[in-house]
Order: structure tokens, then sequence, then C-alpha cells
């Protein structure tokens, strides 16, 4: 069995795609997932399989989300190791910041460096970024509402069909943790 965390893009934002944490827990048990745990409102879930790879069970559960709840969700499926990986990878001082002002944007496969080379870091200072395994590492002194290197960044950047889901420090380091149980 392994231990994977679902990341959910775009649910329960200003009160569209509304999928209720309990009914998540609820439909990936039924799809055969053990120790299904969420965290938040905003669509993280970690749960064990023994059957599957990433790529699989994230399209598995879109579907099942697709089907239950009748809405397209795009899903980010990623093993312990990988969540720790990246956490530990991290090229800014995580421990010495703030929460709000570091970032991580998780990609569905690996981010064409090639896409982010047009921006002028040095125009974004202090606001900096950095790419990694399949993620994008964000630290934004004054936070996320006010930088301007996220709203560039969030820019049609990724290759057609990329999927691309962030989430603040706090719940990078969450997800490691609810990830390790059984590693």
């Amino acid at each position: 069995m392994t231990t994977y965390a679902a990341l959910l893009r775009g649910i329960n934002v200003g009160g569209s795609k509304k999928v209720p944490m309990a009914e998540l827990r609820a439909l990936m048990g039924g799809l055969g997932h053990d120790g299904v745990r969420t965290y938040l409102q905003s669509g993280q879930a970690v749960f064990t399989a023994g059957h599957g790879d990433e790529e699989s069970l994230a399209a598995e559960l879109a579907q099942a989300i697709e089907k239950r709840f009748g809405f397209p969700v795009d899903v980010i499926v990623r093993d312990h190791a990988y969540l720790r990986a990246v956490a530990e990878a991290c090229p800014f001082p995580a421990a010495e910041l703030e929460a709000r002002q570091l970032h991580l944007t998780y990609y569905s496969a690996p981010a064409d460096e090639a896409r982010f080379a047009d921006i002028d870091q040095a125009a974004f200072l202090p606001e900096e970024f950095r790419l990694g395994d399949r993620a994008l590492y964000l630290y934004a002194p004054d936070g996320l509402g006010r930088s301007k290197l996220a709203e560039q960044l969030s820019r049609r950047r990724l290759a057609k069909g990329v999927i691309a889901t962030s989430r603040n420090w706090n719940t990078v380091v969450k997800l490691v943790e609810m990830t390790a149980g059984s590693q």
C-alpha cells in the first residue's frame, strides 16, 4: 500500500464547484481507497491505495468527481516520497518565512523552463520563483494576494493539458506529514 495526496484544483472557491469533504471521503472510499482523510476545504485528500499509479489514480478520481458532482475537476495525485522530496528541495529558507510568503505550485508534468524565460525576475524583486521537479516555488514576501510576480506566473505558461494547482507552505508541510504514516 502506498500513501498519496490528491490535490483538487479550483473547488470550493467563491461558491462554485462545491465538493463537501465528507462526500469526497465517501467517494474515495467507494473507489477502494483506504484511510481517506481530507485537509481543509480547499481540495486536499490523503489516502492509501494498493493499485494504480499517480496518473491513473488522478484520472480515476477526476472521472468519479465529475460523475458524482456534475462538473470536471482537475486532479493531481502525488505519493509521500515526492511530496517530501519537493518540500526538502525548496530553494528558499522555508523555516525562516511566514507560510503566507511561500507557495508551491504542483504541476502534472514537468514545466518547460523556456515558457518562463521571458519573465524579467529582477523587475519583481524581492519576489522570486524557481522551478523544481514538476513544481514551481514562489517567494512572495507580501503574500500571494499582493504579488505581481504571481500574476505573471499564472498567465498561460504551461503546455496544453498540464494541470497546475498551488498551495501555501503550511499545506505543503501538512501534506508531507499526513502522507508519512505508512512509509
